[in-house]
């Protein structure tokens, strides 16, 4: 049978139960904890961890994808000390996210391949973990697909390519997922081994299945931001597009983190987002989507057997 890397080490891909694809461990400032140790709560983060990540087996789920690429702070030695908390598989991430680099920006893409590809085939930091997913971003904060963006899309493909392991997406707005298609097309990658995230912040079917119809798996992966999108617009939408045949083309998740420093009032937060938790899929809106006519076995399709199909589809091409 086929094996993922994650960070307890190769994982069958018949063990990957229910999986949340587009998750968060730590999300961190780079250049904080290294020059400020008092303002990261590393014993904290790691409790939290703890407490979440086995709230989320306690329910049944078996994998989170952690999409938190080295500029969103991927600290091996944090996550070394969770993977000690807890036995739930996290699969790891390289890529780059929206945010402009300094160091990138004048550097060629064949560069940023070639350190994506060592996080996959050698490990990450040197710890001989490697990454088994590659998170690429666009976001209009960031002036959308622009030349910059464009680069990181085209280094970010290259690597999926060169290495076989699945892409996961960060748009913002939906609108930009076409875009990306467009660029993963243009560098030959085959658009069922990528993850078109964030799209279902909208809920316009007619664009989600526009993105489904080239191939990309859709990433319904923000449930509990309800101010972006209301609850019941999100569940409406996995009805529809299920009732419509697209089950085997939706993944689900939350984007959610067990630690988050850039939002100074975490409990002002929580009362603004009340929902938004890794648990909320499990509790809320799985019953939701029965109670309107979704299936178990579609449920399943969508955090099994979906996750389960992405990451079998290996090698280089």
């Amino acid at each position: 049978m086929p094996s993922i890397n994650t960070l307890h080490g190769e994982v069958d891909t018949s063990e990957l139960g229910r999986t949340l694809i587009h998750e968060h461990i730590g999300i961190r400032s780079p250049g904080i904890s290294e020059n400020w140790p008092e303002l990261w709560d590393e014993a904290g983060c790691v409790a939290s961890a703890d407490e979440k990540l086995n709230a989320l087996q306690q329910r049944g789920v078996s994998t989170v994808v952690d999409l938190s690429t080295a500029d969103l702070g991927r600290d091996m030695g944090f996550l070394q000390k969770v993977s000690e908390v807890t036995s739930i598989n996290v699969v790891l991430c390289t890529g780059i996210y929206w945010l402009r680099s300094m160091y990138w920006r004048g550097r060629p893409a064949e560069m940023m391949t070639e350190v994506f590809v060592r996080d996959i085939t050698e490990g990450i930091a040197g710890t001989g973990v490697k990454a088994n997913i590659i998170k690429l971003a666009s976001d209009e904060q960031g002036g959308g697909v622009d030349r910059y963006n464009e680069k990181c899309l085209r280094a970010g493909a290259r690597a999926h390519r060169a290495t076989g392991v699945p892409i996961a997406t960060h748009n913002g707005p939906p609108e930009l997922g076409a875009k990306q298609q467009d660029v993963f097309e243009d560098e030959g990658c085959d658009l069922s081994r990528i993850v078109i995230g964030h799209v279902g912040d909208t809920a316009d079917t007619d664009y989600l299945k526009s993105l489904m119809d080239r191939g990309s798996y859709v990433g319904l992966d923000r449930f509990g931001l309800d101010q972006i999108l209301p609850f019941d617009d999100r569940v409406n939408t996995v009805v529809k597009l299920a009732a419509d045949g697209y089950t085997e083309r939706m993944l689900l998740a939350h984007d959610a983190s067990c630690c988050l420093d850039w939002i100074p009032d975490i409990d002002a937060m929580r009362q603004a987002q009340p929902n938004w938790h890794f648990n909320h899929i499990s509790d809320d809106v799985v019953p939701a989507l029965l109670e309107r006519g979704v299936t178990q076995a579609q449920v399943d399709q969508m955090l099994i057997g979906n996750p389960r199909t992405l990451f079998e589809k290996q090698g280089a091409y």
